[in-house]
């Protein structure tokens, strides 16, 4: 879970600056050297990530590879970049010469953005030409982080990526080849189906019809499928709704609002009334606090009170949303938040009306 924040915050970091960035050293710094951070190596460790990396390659005396990651003292991983402009093409790359005078068994070739993985699954101590895992980092799936995660310097396995490798690489060939068959049914597989529900003879004029009726059948069997899964999540979104507003119900009626928390709440209306309107500054009572909100949308908590225990305290909410609990003497001590709370009223206008 940790690792997906962390991508999904250097994926919202990437298409905010990727204007910015004009060189491939740039790209490096911005995009790149945080994505192997994520995967728990110290890029500013020369022990764990060593900056043009060189090896010997024979004749080639001198040539670099971008970045090499270590682990007990030899590469695993070696890293060539590219400018995030760039399209990647693995022909040419430095990744193939020094594959084979090392002792790593996976290669990265990337432009900070997109990003492929390679090893040796063709021929031993040979990078194959295309690589087994391959991902943009601003689309990411659930399950290609879980591949990603492999990587991850606490997890990392040589033997247990090596022989998942094969089976991610011809799962993806052959998803490309049901995408292609779905956008334009080859004879082949039109023929597949056709023969179980055709008793006539399968002319090539017969085929020819086939493959639209094939195309409509599996469009229609997929969007089939997918209804059914939205219709059974949403019964079961309905279903937890409800006990929800069950349970929801039995809470506020163990529920008592004090006069002291609604004296509270005023302040707070006090004090936010010049920013936003008083319809728009609702209270939620629960057991554990009452909280105040903005438009009555629990996503956006103004403050919280805690002040039916022995102590009396405020929660506020920062710029992260993350809350902060301050002991308070009385309700007057809310004065004193005037700033925190204005500011977190603001932050959530700007989330309505960006810059």
């Amino acid at each position: 879970m940790e690792m997906n924040i962390q991508l999904k915050s250097l994926a919202d970091k990437i298409n905010q600056l990727k204007s910015k960035i004009e060189t491939e050293e740039s790209t490096k710094h911005a995009f790149v050297l945080p994505f192997i951070n994520i995967l728990g190596y110290d890029a500013f460790n020369p022990l764990e990530v060593v900056p043009e990396f060189t090896a010997d390659l024979g004749l080639k005396k001198g040539e670099k590879v971008d970045y090499a990651i270590f682990q007990n003292g030899e590469p695993i991983i070696i890293v060539e970049c590219k400018s995030w402009k760039e399209k990647l093409t693995v022909h040419n790359s430095q990744l193939f010469r020094y594959f084979h005078v090392t002792k790593t068994r996976f290669a990265l070739l990337t432009n900070g953005i997109n990003y492929q993985f390679f090893t040796d699954l063709d021929d031993q101590n040979k990078m194959d030409e295309k690589p087994f895992l391959e991902f943009d980092i601003c689309n990411l799936k659930e399950n290609t982080i879980n591949e990603i995660a492999k990587f991850h310097k606490a997890n990392f396995d040589v033997d247990n990526i090596v022989s998942n490798a094969s089976s991610l690489k011809y799962i993806k060939e052959i998803k490309k080849q049901i995408s292609t068959e779905l956008e334009n049914p080859s004879n082949e597989f039109t023929k597949l189906f056709a023969n179980k529900v055709y008793t006539g003879r399968l002319t090539e004029k017969v085929v020819e019809e086939f493959k639209d009726l094939v195309q409509k059948s599996v469009n229609q069997f997929i969007n089939d499928k997918i209804n059914d899964r939205l219709n059974a999540a949403l019964s079961k979104e309905t279903i937890k709704q409800q006990d929800q507003e069950i349970i929801s119900l039995e809470d506020d009626n163990k529920v008592v609002t004090t006069e002291e928390e609604l004296d509270g709440y005023r302040i707070v209306v006090a004090i936010l009334r010049r920013k936003l309107p008083i319809s728009r500054i609702v209270y939620r009572d629960t057991q554990s606090y009452f909280g105040i909100l903005l438009d009555d949308n629990n996503r956006k908590p103004l403050c919280r009170l805690h002040l039916n225990g022995g102590k009396k305290y405020i929660s506020l909410f920062n710029n992260n949303k993350s809350e902060a609990k301050i002991v308070i003497s009385s309700i007057d001590d809310i004065y004193q938040y005037e700033k925190e709370l204005l500011e977190t009223a603001a932050l959530y206008e700007t989330e309505l009306n960006p810059v």
